[in-house]
């Protein structure tokens, strides 16, 4: 299946401009359309023309469901059924522990972040090319959160080996091999109408991600960072460190100076032992994984210090 024309919802998240940039060398292949700034009318009549969609919307919940409730609106109707990318996450198998394959139920109550997720998920499963791909740790160049963050904390020795506190599983996905996931996605015949969990098979546990990394920046020696003072970074400190980050706003050359702060969700990540099952990426996205020295490189290149 070819996809000369597609339309990309989050074209300017992380993501979007990745797939945006992946695509350039074959513009005289494939049109990209992007998809946030048209009107009702307007993405309408772009969605039902175009042969593939994408929906890599990031940011807020409201962010999240707002994007597939756009596209639900505007694919409604169409004259054919077409392939539809969806971009969730992990988070949807909440506190879920042990292997998890796509069939694994939630565990424990979802946040607002995988709620928004799941909401997502069941409005465009609607549409039966629809092509559900649950990322797990995105981490490289353009990602902020598990690699420009972490490597903040890293650098900062705020983070490092967390003892038992770290034993969970990373479940980390280079972020251009979560790229050709969804390209490989858009096309592949057998892919239609299924979920696919994305990371890399055999994942780390968060110590050794955290410890690899570390190394990777020159933040060495990586330090060894007690349960006490994970709770203070995560109960104490981070409240007044976020209230610090919302009230600076667009204060940029204040902000980055403010040192991160690590929520308590990481906390409880990091000792969660859930393993994704990727099976069936590799066997129907024809998926392979960039080794995680390369892709630790690859992260430190872009975050590290000068």
């Amino acid at each position: 299946m070819s996809i000369p024309t597609l339309l990309l919802y989050g074209a300017n998240s992380p993501l979007g401009r990745r797939l945006t940039q992946a695509l350039s060398p074959r513009s005289s292949e494939v049109r990209v359309m992007a998809a946030d700034p048209l009107a009702a009318g307007a993405l309408r009549a772009a969605a039902h023309t175009a042969d593939a969609v994408i929906n890599a919307a990031m940011g807020t919940p409201a962010d999240i469901v707002r994007a597939a409730e756009r596209l639900t609106e505007a694919l409604r109707g169409a004259p054919v059924a077409k392939r539809l990318v969806q971009v969730s996450s992990m988070t949807v198998y909440g506190d879920a522990t042990g292997l998890c394959d796509v069939t694994a139920p939630p565990r424990g109550p979802l946040g607002a972040y995988a709620a928004a997720h799941a909401a997502a998920e069941a409005l465009l499963r609607a549409f039966p090319q629809t092509v559900v791909l649950r990322p797990g740790v995105e981490y490289g160049p353009d990602c902020a959160a598990w690699s420009g963050r972490i490597a903040r904390w890293l650098q900062a020795r705020r983070v490092g080996d967390l003892g038992a506190a770290g034993d969970g599983y990373c479940n980390l996905v280079f972020i251009d091999d979560l790229v050709r996931a969804v390209l490989s996605a858009a096309q592949a015949p057998a892919a239609g109408g299924r979920i696919f969990n994305v990371a890399m098979r055999n994942p780390p546990t968060w110590n050794e991600y955290l410890i690899g990394f570390g190394v990777a920046l020159g933040a060495v020696p990586v330090r060894r960072v007690t349960r006490r003072r994970l709770a203070i970074e995560t109960k104490l400190l981070a409240p007044p460190l976020k209230v610090a980050e919302l009230t600076l706003g667009r204060a940029a050359l204040i902000r980055q100076h403010l040192p991160p702060a690590i929520p308590s969700s990481f906390r409880r990540l990091c000792s969660q032992e859930i393993r994704l099952v990727v099976d069936d990426a590799e066997a129907v996205l024809g998926l392979t994984w960039t080794p995680l020295p390369v892709g630790l490189q690859a992260a430190a290149a872009a975050y590290g210090q000068p």
